[in-house]
């Protein structure tokens, strides 16, 4: 089998490394000695990592390349941990410009490969860099942040760049840059830290509402009379803001404030005195209503126009100044070379040259979306309408996506109360005591760890930061209202439906659970913060200030989204795609409190759960937060773990670590069949367990060890980690399904893999600790590959899974082991391998009588270790069979996944059309790419003689001359099909029937 050598980065000795570390940052970056002291610290600690590692360590295909994306990580993560502890003054005289795009430029990299690259870097050398600047390194480092602010830009620039083409006659001018860099000083000096999608969508906006009244009037591209695109308030003339509101799907209100706060920048940097506009008389302002206007005379004639633009550029200069952050004035020209040119995968959001394509943003966390979501549509989709039409409200893209959900979020939510209903109040009181107190108190207490406020009592601080506080106040109290209203509105639903269930009004079980609540409490931040897509603010963040675990939040979603039935789309999706995030991998990382339960329910695995430390700390107390929000000052810093209480036990916790638990037993809600979770909305139900029953909140939020209410002589943790392993053995078949389609395996192998699957799960659940269930995916697919003798490598294994839409680079490049529970080699302690090492050293050993047991008839095992990936054997691995394992279910039928390829032979897709699709599909700029089913192509004929013509042609043995001809409709190109959607074409698998042993695979 394919083992993975080891190779060294060239031959070159420690001195020609760091030799030429100090040659880059001291040529190339013109370093001060105090901060390249400080690097070289840093670099000479992890230098061994580079040498010895393999390239699995970066992924990079050189050891040049990994030696060059080594010193940027080592560089950036310097400029950016020291910023907080070095003197600013010398280093802002020393190392004025170094930026992170100046770090690229030298070290010739681009911002998505770097982005794609940095979480190898820091699994590596994590401890490294906790031992220099700090348990905090992580938060202070931001990388998470900065990636997602590069994704955003992404998106919001190419949002303008096609808005600003629609409504004006120059291209890429200078008016086109002038809007931009503006819009950069209005979230430098107005938006501070909340620089959320949405706020940033309506700076944009105010943008154009800017450049419509002050680009001379020859340059547009439209007339102020057109009604099909204005508002038009008769005698008054056009309503230029409410226009700009329909036609980008934003508040009035909020647009207006938004417009004073970029009229107060342009006063305050350019220095232009404001005008009323209905005091002016200028031709930009003939036929428009303005009432509440700003005019600045002359702010883009020819003479003003670059004084201004070099103002803009060095107030854009200084605020970056030495702040190792992202130029954004890079997105200005789309073929430099720092935007790359490959995409960002694991993420929503794929970036390749000129031609970026964007799938909605899921989340503001690292942006996942869901496999199991339907593929949204390519980038004909994304064209903005044409607003000289009468379609004057842009096509869906991932911006108006987020501006249609924000509409949501004001529309329906923001008008109920922020305390709770008459009908809730009726629930909360006829408990064995009223709760309504502590319901309402709770939440204000949560929401405001997870929101908080800044500290206005600093005095010292100028008037530009306390406008800017003052404006996070406002949007922080904004969000916590819509989280809370959203809580109480889903909160009394859940009660109405319980109370109809038990026919009883009194729901103490349910109403008293602090866990309970809290995980509602999380769910309903992390919805109002997917709705605006915060940049600062990302998953796990609710997880980690509301106290509870990944775990206990997952026990939660699905019936969160059953109990709103407004939810949009896009909210369900990332509400779906969250809880995939979950199971997958954070519930099994070390101090979830499924560890607790586990303890419970699998008692032979205490041992090895204590020996690892995995266990979950209690969850801190309300006070606890409570006391811990009160301390916090300044500008909404990140929240620090709680401190210990010795002498109050109520005080124990972490609240920087979400993976805690909490030990209260009373809650009471059944699940119900209804909208389904990802797990489960394409999945029939599995027989894991014969006596496996819906999910129950009353058990699931009970302590591990009480009775389970519901009977059968379990306890709630036996039943919550039933329930558990169902939902992960869902997703594994979906997974494993995608996978031996991608490799074109048979039915036999992928039931064979999805067996092994499931006995790991049930017989060796130890290997699922503190990993993704990815990882024991591919090892099983190669285990089960290699005794059914196929010819297959891990190479190929990786590459298609490269292809899945949920693949993250770091599952296979970084896999933890314990090398003192493995006992292999000599090693010990803790560490991060490649997958390939994984699966020879952990895997193997540890699952060999469960592979022995799918061997097929007659085979048996030849050597001890040719089951093992190596490079020094070409023998075949046959493994004997070993009966005597409990019987586990056959794979499940998966009902048609959308889009669903119809021919092995053709590019051929069948879709679903969804009804939301039918305008868009209608339209006369679209129409003529689709041909729909039920919908003929000609006039008065039957839609199946379509069908008929089109499989006639595709399964022709010969090939015909001529083409299907539809009239009007456009043939689509193989190629255009096959990149529309999210499924990749499967390469095909290698039929030689020989393995290279000493091929390096691409890990």
């Amino acid at each position: 089998m394919d083992k993975l050598k080891t190779v060294a980065l060239g031959s070159n000795s420690q001195s020609d490394i760091e030799a030429r570390f100090t040659e880059f940052c001291k040529k190339g970056l013109s370093m001060d000695e105090s901060t390249l002291t400080e690097a070289t610290k840093l670099f000479d600690g992890s230098k061994h990592l580079l040498q010895t590692n393999t390239y699995a360590t970066v992924g990079i295909g050189t050891p040049e390349e990994a030696e060059r994306y080594w010193f940027a990580f080592v560089l950036y993560s310097v400029k950016r941990l020291s910023e907080s502890t070095s003197d600013s003054s010398n280093s802002e005289a020393d190392d004025k410009g170094i930026t992170l795009c100046q770090i690229l430029r030298v070290a010739k990299l681009n911002l998505v490969d770097f982005f794609k690259e940095i979480p190898q870097f820091t699994v590596k050398v994590g401890p490294i860099l906790s031992n220099l600047y700090g348990p905090d390194w992580e938060k202070r480092l931001e990388a998470k942040e900065l990636q997602v602010n590069f994704v955003h830009m992404s998106l919001l620039i190419r949002h303008y760049k096609r808005a600003f083409h629609e409504l004006f006659l120059v291209k890429d001018s200078d008016y086109f840059r002038f809007g931009w860099l503006l819009f950069l000083a209005l979230r430098v000096h107005a938006f501070s830290r909340f620089k959320d999608l949405v706020t940033c969508s309506n700076g944009l906006v105010s943008i154009l509402a800017i450049l419509i009244i002050h680009v001379p009037i020859r340059y547009r591209k439209f007339t102020i009379d057109d009604s099909s695109r204005f508002i038009n308030k008769g005698n008054k003339g056009v309503d230029l803001i409410a226009s700009l509101c329909k036609m980008f799907e934003t508040s009035e209100e909020e647009l207006r404030k938004t417009n004073d706060k970029t009229n107060e920048v342009i006063e305050s940097i350019l220095k232009h005195k404001p005008c009323l506009a209905s005091e002016c008389e200028h031709e930009n302002l003939c036929n428009m209503c303005t009432d509440g206007m700003i005019y600045y005379d002359g702010l883009l004639e020819e003479k003003a126009l670059s004084t201004n633009l070099s103002i803009l550029e060095k107030d854009y200069e200084d605020a970056i100044l030495n702040k190792v952050e992202l130029d954004e004035r890079v997105f200005l020209d789309e073929d430099d070379s720092l935007l790359g040119s490959s995409s960002l995968s694991g993420g929503a959001i794929s970036i390749s040259g000129t031609k970026r394509k964007f799938d909605s943003i899921a989340s503001p966390t690292k942006t996942i979306t869901s496999p199991l979501s339907p593929y949204r549509s390519p980038a004909k989709s994304l064209m903005i309408g044409n607003l000289g039409t009468g379609n004057s409200r842009i096509a869906a893209t991932p911006v108006s996506t987020a501006m249609t959900t924000a509409k949501w979020l004001r529309d329906v939510i923001c008008p109920l109360p922020s305390k709770p209903s008459p009908d809730l109040e009726s629930f909360l009181s006829k408990c064995d005591r009223n709760v309504s107190h502590d319901v309402v108190r709770r939440a204000s207490v949560i929401l405001e760890a997870i929101f908080p406020s800044s500290s206005q009592g600093d005095r010292s601080v100028t008037g530009s930061l306390q406008s800017t506080n003052l404006m996070d106040n406002i949007w922080a109290e904004q969000r916590r209202l819509e989280a809370v209203k959203l809580y109480y509105r889903v909160l009394q639903a859940m009660c109405t439906a319980e109370a109809q269930i038990l026919n009883a009004n009194n729901l103490t079980s349910l109403l008293t659970n602090e866990r309970f609540h809290r995980c509602m409490l999380a769910c309903s931040a992390e919805l109002v913060l997917a709705t605006h897509k915060t940049v600062t603010m990302l998953f796990p963040v609710v997880l980690e200030r509301t106290g509870v675990t990944a775990f206990d939040l997952s026990k939660v979603i699905e019936s969160f989204i059953r109990h709103e039935e407004s939810l949009p789309r896009e909210l369900k999706r990332h509400l779906n795609s969250l809880e995939e995030r979950l199971l997958e991998g954070m519930v099994w990382e070390k101090g979830s409190s499924l560890y607790n339960s586990l303890t419970v329910a699998r008692p032979a695995l205490s041992a090895e759960i204590n020996r690892m430390g995995l266990l979950a700390e209690p969850m801190p107390s309300l006070d606890a937060i409570a006391i811990h929000v009160n301390m916090s000052t300044g500008v909404l810093p990140p929240v620090t773990p709680l401190q210990k209480q010795e002498s109050s036990p109520g005080l124990i916790g972490d609240i920087r670590s979400p993976k805690r638990v909490c030990t209260e037993n009373r809650s009471v809600l059944v699940e119900r069949n209804s909208f389904t979770s990802p797990v489960k909305d394409r999945l029939l139900a599995t027989n894991l367990k014969s006596r496996l029953l819906p999910p129950a909140l009353q058990s699931a939020f009970s302590s591990p060890t009480r009775p389970n209410p519901g009977g059968g002589g379990e306890t709630c943790a036996e039943t919550t980690i039933n329930v558990f392993f169902g939902k992960i053995v869902k997703l594994a078949a979906v997974r494993i399904n995608g996978m031996t389609e991608r490799l074109q395996l048979s039915q036999h192998i992928k039931e064979n893999v999805y067996c092994l699957f499931q006995k790991i799960l049930l017989q060796q659940s130890a290997l699922f600790f503190s990993r993704h269930i990815d990882q024991i995916i591919l090892s099983c697919l190669y285990g089960v590959a290699k005794i059914s003798q196929l010819s297959l490598t891990f190479k190929e294994i990786i590459c298609n899974y490269r292809k899945q839409p949920q693949c993250k680079p770091q599952v296979f490049r970084s896999v933890f082991v314990d090398w003192s529970a493995a006992r292999r080699n000599g090693k010990t302690g803790k560490d991060h391998v490649d997958i390939i090492t994984f699966y020879n050293e952990i895997f193997v050993p540890t699952v060999k009588p469960l592979l022995m047991e799918l061997a097929p008839a007659g085979i048996v095992k030849k050597n001890n270790h040719t089951s093992e990936a190596s490079n020094n054997s070409d023998k075949d691995v046959f493994l004997g069979h070993c009966p005597g394992s409990p019987k586990v279910s056959t794979f499940p039928s998966l009902p048609d996944m959308s889009p669903k390829k119809v021919s092995a032979a053709h590019n051929v897709y069948v879709s679903p059309l969804r009804s939301s699709k039918m305008d868009a599909l209608n339209s006369q700029r679209s129409k003529s790419y689709y041909a729909c089913v039920g919908e003929s192509t000609r006039a008065y004929q039957s839609p199946s003689k379509d069908l008929t013509a089109i499989n006639n042609h595709l399964n022709s043995p010969k090939k015909l001359r001529g083409m299907l001809k539809f009239d009007d409709v456009g043939i689509v190109s193989d190629s255009l099909v096959s990149k529309s959607f999210h499924l990749q074409n499967s390469s095909s698998v290698s039929s030689s029937g020989t393995m290279v042993k000493t091929e390096q695979p691409d890990v």
